[in-house]
């Protein structure tokens, strides 16, 4: 009855203290299956698709125009594929395919779940910062990353990139302008629309990880692409848009 709550009936925004993105590249067919008929894979050397994770450490997170009072800090993750899609004035927009969302509390659970078709649930989340290093892991999710605690830019890509330099690379940084939904009933999507300042990723140098989501994909030749974070960046989202495709 009161499905179309999901459909970001508002703005909101948030503070992001931090968002440490790891993409990575897959031969394009193994990941087809993935995303709905009403997008394509943002691909690169028209060979590699790609799979992001995105670790948002978020404060405030309010609708947009709400004091901050009102606001609230979650820790999210964002398991994502990049993709085009062709809305009905014919402009190729880029952006984000969601496959799977998790915060640290109920309480994002309980009204993301309301406001949007992101399927949030709750995970164990735990950092640990020590000898220059970070660490996040989840022991319910089954994942564990770490990295090394530094702005420098002149580290290099992961071992097996497909990307010659950090330029190049920072194309497939993430977040991307646009996250698409997709009803196949309805065969309506639902656009929604980010918007950043300041926004200057810096290069990661990840140590080790284990990502059990990616594991369980099956994927033959996956290869970490990249990995970048910013930090103290104000973020928006527009309020959803719904076009009927075909």
């Amino acid at each position: 009855m009161f499905s179309f709550l999901k459909n970001h009936p508002f703005a909101v925004e948030a503070f992001f203290e931090s968002s440490l993105v790891l993409t990575f590249a897959v031969p394009k067919e193994q990941i087809q299956h993935l995303i709905p008929e009403c997008l394509e894979l943002d691909t690169f050397n028209d060979k590699w698709a790609f799979i992001a994770i995105a670790m948002v450490q978020t404060k405030g997170l309010r609708p947009k125009g709400f004091s901050e009072i009102f606001g609230n800090d979650f820790f999210l993750i964002g398991y994502r594929v990049f993709v085009r899609y062709t809305n009905n004035a014919g402009k190729s927009l880029r952006g984000l395919y969601i496959l799977k969302s998790e915060t640290d509390k109920k309480k994002m659970e309980f009204f993301g779940n309301i406001f949007t078709h992101y399927n949030y649930t709750t995970t164990d989340i735990h950092q640990v910062k020590q000898n220059g290093t970070t660490e996040i892991n989840s022991e319910k999710s089954g994942f564990k990353l770490r990295i090394e605690n530094s702005d420098n830019e002149s580290i290099s890509l992961p071992v097996g990139s497909p990307f010659t330099d950090w330029k190049e690379a920072r194309r497939f940084a993430g977040p991307l302008p646009f996250t698409f939904t997709y009803n196949a009933a309805t065969k309506k999507i639902l656009i929604i629309e980010g918007v950043r300042e300041n926004w200057k990723p810096m290069p990661v140098k990840v140590i080790d990880y284990d990502f059990s989501f990616i594991d369980n994909l099956k994927l033959n030749d996956a290869k970490l692409a990249n990995a970048f974070i910013i930090r103290k960046i104000p973020y928006y989202w527009k309020k959803g848009k719904l076009e009927q495709w075909k």
